[in-house]
Parts: structure tokens; sequence; C-alpha cells
């Protein structure tokens, strides 16, 4: 263990350990270790479902859900299912990523806008928006344009949250300076502004994100069709509790990915900031 910590903060490597193999060493060190409480949840999970404690309608093995989501991955309803709820969440996401942005700028540099928008924010984020989805469905029916604009709905509100924030946030020496410099206003909003706000936005973007997924997966259980959240309804009509527990994997499995993928695209984009040279 002292070897390990001594690779991660970086200190001189043991004696006869070459540096790829020892970095390579703690990586997996620590993977397997993340993935341990994983682990034991689901060795947990089919010792309980084996044990007789439960039936196999309240809790099916882990193996049986497995095997579901293997049969349907070979039928095609799995990439159907995935593609349909990750088409309607990535779609609100971006719609939400982009006006959430322009808002938030807006409402940081016109004295309308934020007069107007700041209370329409203030009462709109702690707010339930899935109770507007009787209207959304009046409005525009059972279609993919009524998920999409739930999900646009919901995840909207901490991007303009969190890039009002972060503008506001930026120092003011930085604008003086740039400024004095000559710098005209849009130089200083491309060049200064956003960059040194971006770290903030982007925890906006990772709020918003496994939101999109929530919300994608909420409205398809409730308005139906196809869909992971139909498709678990569906089961759920049939008293097919393995469909449901099915679905309830491949959400997870999908939802980390996401997660997962965001952290990375933080990294990429923050590769100048100090968090950057923090450990994952």
């Amino acid at each position: 263990m002292a070897g390990i910590n001594q690779i991660a903060s970086g200190g001189a490597l043991p004696d006869g350990i070459p540096e790829k193999i020892a970095r390579a060493a703690y990586h997996v060190f620590w993977g397997a270790a993340r993935v341990s409480s994983i682990a034991v949840l689901l060795i947990a999970w089919e010792w309980l479902a084996r044990s007789g404690t439960l039936t196999p309608f309240q809790l099916p093995a882990f193996s049986r859900v497995l095997d579901r989501i293997w049969s349907d991955a070979l039928s095609g309803d799995l990439a159907l299912n995935t593609g349909l709820t990750l088409y309607r969440a990535m779609a609100g996401f971006l719609i939400a990523m982009v006006g959430g942005i322009v808002l938030g700028m807006a409402m940081s540099r016109l004295r309308l806008a934020r007069w107007f928008f700041d209370p329409i924010i203030s009462i709109g984020f702690p707010m339930p928006k899935i109770a507007f989805l009787p209207v959304v469905m009046l409005w525009l029916g059972v279609y993919d344009t009524s998920k999409i604009t739930m999900i646009v709905f919901d995840a909207i509100f901490p991007v303009v949250a969190a890039t009002v924030i972060a503008i506001q946030g930026v120092e003011r020496e930085l604008l003086w300076s740039a400024r004095n410099m000559g710098a005209n206003e849009r130089e200083i909003l491309w060049q200064i502004v956003l960059p040194a706000a971006l770290p903030q936005i982007m925890t906006g973007l990772q709020v918003a994100l496994p939101l999109s997924m929530i919300v994608a997966v909420v409205t398809e259980m409730l308005m139906g069709g196809y869909g992971l959240g139909g498709a678990m309804m569906t089961a759920s009509r049939f008293a097919n509790s393995t469909g449901v527990f099915a679905g309830i994997v491949e959400i997870a499995v999908i939802g980390y990915a996401l997660v997962k993928a965001m952290a990375l695209i933080r990294r990429r984009l923050l590769i100048w900031h100090q968090e950057a040279n923090a450990p994952a």
C-alpha cells in the first residue's frame, strides 16, 4: 500500500520497478477497488434471490436478468430501445446546453434579461417540472416532441444557473486588465469570460446530463411507446419482473457510461485548469 501511495503522489518509484508497470499497477488496483462494492452488491443480489427469502417475482436472480438482457440484445429490442432513449435524452440535453448557456450569458451581461428571467429561474429551478407533463401532452401529443420538450424544460435550469454564477464569479481584475490592454467586448467574452467560467459551466452540464436521462426514462414510462422506460412499463403490465429489473440494469449501465463520458470531456476541455492535475 505504501508503494501505491508513493506512485499516486508522484514520488520516486521503488527500486527495480519500471515506471510504466508501476503506473499500470496503480490504475488496476484502484480500478478493482472501485468496482468491488458493485461486485459485492451483485453477489448479494444473486444470493438473496436464490435463498428463497423472496419469490422470483419479487426479486429475480441477477443471472436471469442477464439472460433477459442477452435475449433482448439478440432480438434487437435492446438496441432499438436504447437508441431511442439516448436520442431523446441527448437531443434534449444539447438543446438545453446551448439555450442555457446563451440565456445565462444574456442574464449576466444584460440588465433587462436579468430583470425578466431571474424570477422565472428562481421559481422554476426548485419546482418539479414533471408536473407540466399533462400540459405538454395536451399541447404536443404523445410524440417524441413532447418527451424532448420535457427534457429541455428540466435540464435547462441547472445550465442557466451555473452559467450565471460562473460569469459573475470571473475576477474583475481580469476584465479591467483586458480593457486597459485594448480588448473589445467580444474578445473579452470569448478569450477571458468564457474560459474562466468554463469549469463551473461544465459542472452545470454534468448535472443536466443525468437529469436528461432520468426525464427521458420517466416520460417514456408515463407516455408509453418504445424506449427503455416504455419497455419496463410493458414488462410491468405483463407481470414480467425479470424484464423490469433488466431495464433497471440497462439504465444504470448507460447512465454510468454517460457520466464517465462527461467527466472525460471535462478533463479534456479543462486540460489547462488546475483540476486536471488532481487525482481522478
